[in-house]
């Protein structure tokens, strides 16, 4: 038997979705090995310049030797040494040392593992979010661009998926969109929010940093804050354990399972659509919808927007119980459990959200689809004008309501029970009782004196409170996004 080549290796052996299959390469890559031990690297070269700012014996050599070799990371011996030391710090530290000679001596001086661990997992969920955002604004954008255009075409509306009064379908758009504007919020606060943990040492009381600048306080803060400057926060965490608390991670998940339920909702909704034929999502030229049934044309996208919010959705579990758990200043088992929820739900949610830019900058409409639809129920949803235009014309109330309900209840059993169209306004038609609004039926039929101020609501809302969200992200609006699976 031929020996496997790399990529035939690669397939014999299990790969996450998440990354094989369906998120993008700079999410990818912000979770990645390499992101990760790098992002080390540079907050050990950032501990060593702030040390030496402040007085302690680094040199110029030293630091420059760090910096030179920042990407140049075996990851070979790292995985030797980690498997002979048991500890992927110490590991790293060794292999960084190896290429750093003459800095060896300083690299991680005073730190603890979650120095480099918990900071650089606060600079990669920073930077989860910087990629999130840019897409969800172009999420947004493009369906208030779809609210916009079909702002006045009347739709029939739901209320417990039966038919209800009409609204329009830029107005129900504008459901979806507001939904996702409190998602743009609350990533943008959780984003803010997060902190550094800073230089605190191995229990959060900067005993080992007090030592290196023998007693001397204000250093010791002053090397904090010069360290948090250069990874790129204004704050740090102003007490930890061994690491920053873990109720960080609950928020940070749980504005990411908020979006997947918002996600989910629109999809299931798009879903239903076009179930009824009334909007589809984009279905490509070559699209099979079914291997037994040629003619189908499945909301595929949808349905994986739907499938993996639902895993979104759940992984905020496990913050919850982590943070519950964490005895005193710290306990191990939090990290095998973050190694998988922090990276997973911030992929999926960038699936998630590529996928539903791709479907919102194809949806199509059918607005003949949607006007039978409307015709069949709008003549039950006109008894109410219908009574107000023969009391205008003389008639009684109580009597009309009377005509209209036995008429009503006629045409209702010709489409529940014979299968037919809805014939109440040919009834109201041939009822002499009627013959005053007989002239008058096509107006008061007439779909858009239905949907009341549904097009100035979404002109309004458009422009008060989309389009001013979306101003931070105009220059990453970018163009069309391809699916490639």
């Amino acid at each position: 038997m031929a020996t496997p080549g790399a990529e035939e290796d690669a397939l014999a052996r299990y790969r996450s979705p998440l990354v094989s299959r369906y998120a993008s390469a700079e999410m990818g890559f912000n979770f990645s090995e390499r992101k990760k031990f790098g992002t080390w690297r540079r907050l050990w070269l950032f501990l060593a310049q702030a040390e030496k700012s402040l007085g302690l014996p680094i040199t110029d050599e030293q630091i420059q030797e760090m910096e030179a070799n920042l990407d140049n990371i075996d990851f070979k011996m790292a995985a030797e040494e980690e498997k002979k030391l048991r500890h992927d710090v110490m590991a790293h530290v060794h292999t960084f040392a190896h290429c750093c000679p003459k800095a060896a001596a300083i690299i991680h001086l005073g730190a603890t593992s979650c120095y480099v661990g918990d900071n650089t997992d606060l600079i990669v969920l920073r930077d989860g979010f910087n990629l999130l955002l840019p897409k969800l604004a172009r999420v947004i954008s493009r369906l208030a661009d779809f609210a916009e255009t079909y702002a006045d075409l009347p739709t029939l509306g739901f209320t417990h998926y039966q038919p209800a009064q009409l609204t329009t379908v830029g107005k129900r758009c504008c459901l979806w969109i507001q939904d996702l504007c409190m998602d743009l919020r609350n990533l943008e606060r959780a984003r803010d929010d997060l902190r550094f943990r800073g230089v605190k040492g191995t229990t959060g009381t900067q005993a080992s940093f007090l030592q290196l600048f023998e007693g001397d306080h204000s250093k010791v803060e002053e090397l904090d804050k010069l360290v948090t400057a250069k990874a790129g926060f204004k704050r740090s965490y102003m007490v930890t354990g061994q690491t920053y608390s873990r109720k960080v991670d609950i928020e940070v998940l749980s504005v990411l399972a908020s979006l997947g339920a918002s996600v989910h909702k629109i999809c299931t909704d798009i879903r239903l659509l076009a179930n009824l034929k009334e909007i589809e999502e984009p279905f490509e030229k070559d699209q099979i919808g079914s291997s037994a049934m040629p003619y189908k044309r499945n909301p595929m996208r949808s349905e994986r927007c739907c499938s993996l919010a639902r895993h979104l959705m759940t992984l905020v579990l496990d913050p919850l119980q982590t943070a519950s758990v964490q005895w005193f200043e710290r306990t191990l088992d939090d990290s095998a459990n973050r190694r998988v929820c922090l990276a997973e739900a911030f992929l999926t949610a960038d699936i998630i959200l590529s996928t539903l830019q791709n479907i919102s900058e194809g949806l199509v409409v059918y607005p003949k689809v949607i006007d039978r639809r409307i015709r069949q129920e709008l003549p039950f949803m006109a008894t109410e004008n219908i009574i107000m235009a023969m009391v205008k014309a003389g008639g009684n109330r109580q009597d009309c309501h009377e005509k209209i309900r036995v008429l009503s209840q006629q045409a209702a059993a010709v489409v529940k029970q014979e299968g037919g169209d809805n014939d109440f306004i040919a009834r109201v038609r041939a009822d002499p009782y009627f013959s005053p609004i007989h002239k008058h039926l096509e107006s008061l039929l007439d779909p858009a004196s239905f949907i009341g101020r549904a097009p100035q609501q979404v002109a309004k809302f458009l422009k008060e409170e989309v389009r001013p969200a979306l101003i931070p992200y105009q220059s990453k609006m970018g163009g069309k996004i391809e699916l490639t699976l």
